[in-house]
């Protein structure tokens, strides 16, 4: 990890993720996506993680998208595959995660949050694809049509206006909205409901979402039954229905 990002590993098992450049409204220049690889990388393989909450430093800009100047520089045309940290795309995670956006979400600042598992966002906060606007484009945002409707995201994307975090809310991009100073206690509130579930249960509804948006409808409920197996056949499976019957709350074991 380095400073342009910000990994707080805490006890509860909820790992915060915090993009550290407000003064550069958290674009993603170098030292950002170096950073966000890292961080997602960590959170993987940390065993004792199982949420994790990306937010931004400030109260301006989550991420205001790519490193206009940076690309300029460097002349980019197709970005590399490798250039931005995804995940869903170029990065591969089985834990779920969660966008606290509190401020704007633009191009690229959209495009990590829509990575993400869920989104919470700041009542003040704005979210844009505007690639339109500079010359670019958005490929990234291909796997919105799942998110949003299709003229919806025909108007977004060509467009390139921005929208309000209330408008976001309306048409299923944001899944709470919270005042600013009570966004991440948002956040970390949806995770603790997270963290109340059977970690392999959670594995396996995340899965199975994962899965529906990739398949038809066949395909997507034979690939859910397989991945639910482990789920089915683990300890908290029976423990889970023990509890219930013994009027207590469940011991998670993670196996």
């Amino acid at each position: 990890m380095n400073d342009a990002v910000l990994f707080d590993a805490r006890e509860d098992g909820i790992a915060i993720i915090t993009l550290n450049r407000p003064d550069a409204r958290n674009a993603l220049g170098k030292a950002i996506r170096a950073g966000l690889f890292a961080a997602w990388e960590c959170f993987e393989h940390d065993a004792s993680l199982r949420v994790a909450i990306l937010t931004g430093a400030g109260d301006k800009a989550f991420c205001a998208g790519g490193d206009l100047k940076e690309m300029m520089e460097l002349q980019l045309k197709v970005p590399p595959l490798d250039m931005f940290p995804v995940p869903g795309d170029n990065i591969r995670l089985s834990k779920p995660t969660i966008a606290a956006v509190n401020g704007v979400a633009f191009a690229g600042g959209w495009m990590i949050a829509q990575a993400c598992d869920l989104c919470v966002a700041s009542s003040t906060a704005r979210f844009a694809v505007t690639e339109v606007k500079v010359g670019r484009s958005s490929p990234w945002a291909a796997p919105l049509i799942h998110m949003i409707p299709q003229r919806i995201m025909m108007e977004i994307l060509l467009t390139g206006k921005p929208i309000s975090a209330q408008r976001a809310y309306e048409i299923g991009l944001v899944n709470r909205l919270a005042e600013p100073g009570e966004l991440m206690d948002c956040a970390l509130a949806l995770a603790a409901e997270i963290l109340e579930g059977a970690p392999l249960s959670v594995q396996a509804a995340r899965e199975t979402v994962m899965r529906a948006t990739e398949f038809g409808r066949s395909e997507a409920l034979h690939a859910a039954r397989q991945a639910s197996e482990q789920c089915y056949n683990s300890q908290d499976a029976q423990e889970g229905p023990t509890a219930f019957a013994e009027k207590r709350k469940p011991q998670w074991q993670g196996r």
